[in-house]
């Protein structure tokens, strides 16, 4: 489903009216948040897909980090997390799930939580993910909503998981591209975000299917400001540029594209680097919007950041490509 489809999807829903409701679905946050106390707010998301990865472990892993990033793309600490199966029982071998939940199980492990249950249903294909539950202090909430001018722009893992995904179904990757994309996949974004906080940080957003643009875009609309992108800054994962040029393309990458056409001033981006802003993204890093005079601290404490852009007043435009 691409991001015009969810939005007119979501057009249909009235706003929540339960003060205890922090963040609904109206700014296209990562998770949802509703308050406990003045001092405890729950933070509640899921997510699942079809296998990207052939190993089942390392699905499992890869599966686990992308639920787990919408409780750190809001600033909250994972504390339980419920497994969603999809399997083809009888087509494979039931060892096949285990190997899948025992992944998802050590990844939910490494970030502090439990896995608690789930519910398995028989399906054509494998799918699964996991609903998550974390907590935050509402006072430390992170948000689409909260990107100020003079922000800067710190993606913290590379983009291109999409086009490196594809050419490994095609048989055309090599061993060392996919290590690279598995491991980016299996990194918890958790130190990216506790130190976004101590840093003065209030917004961000992990980047996945909507892709790096798409996802800017929220931050964009609900903060209401316009987002400058410097696209030689943007790291990409080795293989993506080759997958590419050999071809290969994506259906969601497509209707990313076409529903950012008209938001996004693209400047002299080539057709490459389009491509790659706007691919899907699985399990990918934060886009967190640093206050300017924080930002090499917010640097110095997080593995792979790279500063890809400000945040300026609202133009005609969500984003500007510069680069």
């Amino acid at each position: 489903m691409g991001p015009g489809d969810l939005r007119q999807a979501l057009a249909a829903l009235t706003p929540g009216t339960d003060a205890r409701l922090l963040i609904g679905h109206e700014t296209f946050d990562d998770a949802g948040i509703f308050r406990l106390s003045d001092d405890l707010a729950l933070v509640q998301t899921v997510d699942f897909f079809a296998p990207i990865v052939d190993d089942p472990y390392d699905f499992g892993q890869v599966a686990a980090a992308n639920a787990l990033s919408d409780v750190y793309a809001m600033g909250g600490e994972p504390l339980t997390a419920l497994s969603i199966v999809g399997f083809p029982t009888g087509k494979l071998p039931l060892e096949v799930l285990s190997q899948i939940l025992r992944g998802a199980q050590d990844k939910v492990h490494e970030a502090g939580a439990s896995l608690v249950g789930g519910h398995t249903v028989t399906d054509d294909e494998v799918k699964f993910g996991l609903s998550v539950t974390g907590r935050v202090h509402p006072d430390r909430i992170l948000s689409n909503a909260n990107a100020r001018v003079g922000d800067r722009l710190v993606l913290t893992k590379p983009i291109g998981t999409g086009l490196v995904a594809t050419a490994v179904k095609r048989g055309s990757a090599t061993a060392g591209h996919e290590a690279v994309m598995v491991a980016s996949m299996k990194r918890l974004n958790r130190l990216a975000s506790e130190a976004a906080q101590p840093c003065g940080a209030r917004c961000a957003t992990d980047i996945t299917g909507f892709g790096l643009l798409g996802h800017a875009a929220h931050i964009a609309r609900a903060s209401a400001v316009t987002l400058r992108l410097d696209v030689a800054a943007v790291p990409v994962l080795p293989g993506a540029r080759e997958a590419w040029a050999a071809g290969l393309r994506t259906g969601g990458a497509e209707r990313n594209d076409a529903f950012l056409d008209a938001d996004v001033h693209w400047g002299s981006v080539t057709a490459e680097q389009r491509a790659l802003l706007v691919d899907p993204q699985t399990s990918g890093g934060l886009l967190v919007a640093v206050p300017a005079d924080r930002v090499a601290d917010y640097l110095s404490r997080v593995e792979g950041g790279v500063i890809v852009g400000d945040v300026f007043p609202r133009g005609e435009h969500l984003i500007t490509l510069t680069g």
